[in-house]
Parts: structure tokens; sequence; C-alpha cells
């Protein structure tokens, strides 16, 4: 419960662009661009998410780059 926004907040508190979604499979996708150190800060932080939020497994990868500015919430 409201690990979209709960992203959101820590992704704009780190500094960071992009995107957070709810997929139709209900997994949640994020998206994120900035300097490499804070985007691993909120890889760690995605295990954790909401105090309500149960979280089953993190993915973290590279993909092609985002042009995103500010972070969203679909």
């Amino acid at each position: 419960m409201f690990y979209r926004a709960t992203t959101r907040d820590k992704a704009v508190a780190l500094g960071l662009d992009g995107r957070v979604r709810n997929l139709p499979d209900g997994r949640v996708e994020v998206i994120v661009s900035g300097p490499a150190d804070r985007v691993n800060r909120l890889c760690g932080w995605l295990w954790q998410g909401s105090s309500m939020a149960r979280v089953d497994e993190v993915i973290c990868e590279d993909g092609p780059e985002t042009h995103y500015v500010g972070f969203e919430t679909r």
C-alpha cells in the first residue's frame, strides 16, 4: 500500500528523475535516472518500500537512457 507514492517521495528526496507505475500483473515498475550512487540508494530502499508494502523481489538493471524531468506516478 502506498508503495508508488513513497517510492516517488524517496526518488524526489534523492534528486532523481523518472516514473513509477503499476503493471497489469500486479508488479510495480520504477524507471529512474540520475547519479549512480543515488540510483543505487533508491534500489536498496525499494526492498523496504512503504510500511504497508510487501516486497517479494527487486530487480535493478541498467536500461536505455531516459529523459524524464521530475518524477511521476502513474
